[in-house]
């Protein structure tokens, strides 16, 4: 019998991470497509870019060159799809979308950040074995089976993001129906369904409906038994997502990830499901014993346990699952509500749960001139810049280093830059996220607490839930 780390390397249809490569990259041209229109406002228009702590040296390319990497990214997701150069191609769309991704942390999503991670996980999954160019070509390449981690290795990584957006919704604001009454109140005007968006039961059902279905979703696609349930209601979901908040090609992204929470072998069943029904005869020639589930090899008596390679592969996929389990719960290293603070936000999955409204002044003293006069943001950032600048400390301070670094270089040697930040979280009232008397200037970026920020004066949510 073999031992559960055995078991990762037992063979199992490659059927339906063929078809997830090929659905997957056929999502991703449509994606780049659909922003190769924006990138010119988005990109080489601004002329300041928030960029991620760590990776202040990403820059856009010069030029055209923007243009060009879009269009390297659709040729990259083409070849994916294909399966033609197929570790090479899924590499280069890895690399390109995460430096697209990283370019702009005023255009942070977290479907893009998640759209990087399995795009780095089909670097390594061998999905290129059938139905591919590169099998094709290369005889000794071919095989109608991958290994269990394979498998196991994509369905963990579409798992991640429902069980901590799940987890994440367990606060009191969501519980209590914000945000999600106030966004549901902005699409009232909408035809047909709009007027019920006003009605507390509809707020409280898309509130906990979206809670459960993010907590039960992968334990049931799990469970044979609620299996095709549970897909129904991923579309479901997915699809309602899609059309009431707008959100790009993300719902049907997890819409075609669902699918691999099935059999390995659900794309073959299905064919000869669909061949029946319009009366056609198949034969599988090349592996007719695949047509139904491939069997667990025997185990030779003369070999047991993991070999070396396998050690080093179950190591790899060990600590990356950790890495993607522990780095969503580094908020609570932080003091205060992360939903405040913006500290440990980004990168956790954290869906949907806060509304903030805000305005943001920032100051600049000379003390050299003993004059003190307000910038306006306006003069340097994009509207899309500032509605997310405002609401978040830390670019807020990115900002308050640039403009001290333009400042200086017209003259203000030792320049002083403080922000009078009024913010409204999830319908509260107004009150200072940052301390007005620190120099933002001279306070550095760090993955360490900010003491600039200003604890939330009352966590409790208002009774008032509206500015």
């Amino acid at each position: 019998m073999k031992s559960p780390l055995e078991r990762l390397f037992v063979p199992v249809d490659i059927a339906s991470l063929v078809c997830f490569r090929v659905a997957f990259a056929l999502l991703m041209l449509v994606d780049v497509w659909r922003y190769y229109g924006k990138i010119g406002a988005t990109y080489i228009q601004p002329g300041f870019h928030f960029t991620y702590y760590g990776f202040d040296w990403v820059r856009p390319w010069p030029g055209d060159g923007m243009y060009v990497h879009f269009l390297v990214l659709a040729l990259a997701a083409f070849c994916v799809m294909l399966g033609f150069c197929y570790r090479v191609a899924a590499t280069v769309f890895f690399l390109g979308f995460s430096y697209w991704f990283l370019l702009e942390q005023a255009r942070y999503l977290n479907h893009f950040y998640l759209i990087a991670l399995i795009s780095f996980v089909m670097i390594f999954v061998p999905a290129n074995r059938a139905f591919s160019v590169d099998a094709w070509l290369r005889p000794r390449l071919r095989a109608q089976t991958v290994p269990t981690w394979a498998l196991w290795f994509v369905r963990f990584q579409i798992a991640i993001p429902y069980v901590f957006g799940g987890i994440a919704k367990i606060n009191g604001d969501w519980l209590q129906g914000e945000p999600m009454r106030m966004w549901l109140a902005e699409r009232a005007g909408r035809p047909v369904f709009g007027p019920l968006f006003t009605q507390e039961w509809v707020v409280y059902c898309f509130s906990y409906g979206g809670l459960l279905f993010d907590l039960l979703i992968v334990p049931l696609l799990l469970w044979r038994r609620t299996r095709p349930f549970a897909f129904v209601a991923a579309l479901l979901f997915n699809a309602i997502n899609g059309w009431v908040f707008t959100i790009g090609i993300f719902p049907w992204v997890m819409a075609a990830a669902t699918l691999m929470f099935f059999e390995p072998d659900w794309p073959r069943r299905f064919g000869k499901f669909m061949a029946r029904v319009v009366g056609l005869k198949t034969v599988d020639r090349a592996t007719p014993r695949l047509a139904a589930r491939p069997r667990e090899p025997v185990s030779s008596p003369l070999r047991t346990g993991l070999s070396r390679r396998q050690r080093v592969t179950v190591g790899l996929l060990a600590a990356y699952c950790a890495f993607q389990v522990l780095f969503p719960l580094r908020h609570w290293l932080y003091p205060g509500d992360v939903a405040w603070t913006e500290e440990g936000h980004k990168f956790s999955w954290r869906m949907k749960l806060r509304d903030k409204h805000a305005k943001v002044r920032f100051l600049v003293t000379d003390p050299h001139e003993e004059r003190t006069w307000e910038v306006d943001p306006r003069q340097y950032l994009t509207s899309w810049q500032r509605s997310e600048m405002t609401v978040r400390p830390e670019m807020i301070l990115q900002f308050a280093h640039y403009l001290a670094d333009d400042l200086r270089a017209q003259g203000h040697e030792d320049i002083q830059v403080r922000a009078v930040a009024g913010v409204s979280l999830n319908g509260r009232p107004a009150q200072l996220m940052i301390d007005p008397e620190a120099d933002l200037a001279k306070q550095p970026r760090s993955i360490w607490p900010a003491r600039w920020i200003l604890p939330m004066a009352d966590p409790a949510l208002a009774p008032e839930r509206t500015l």
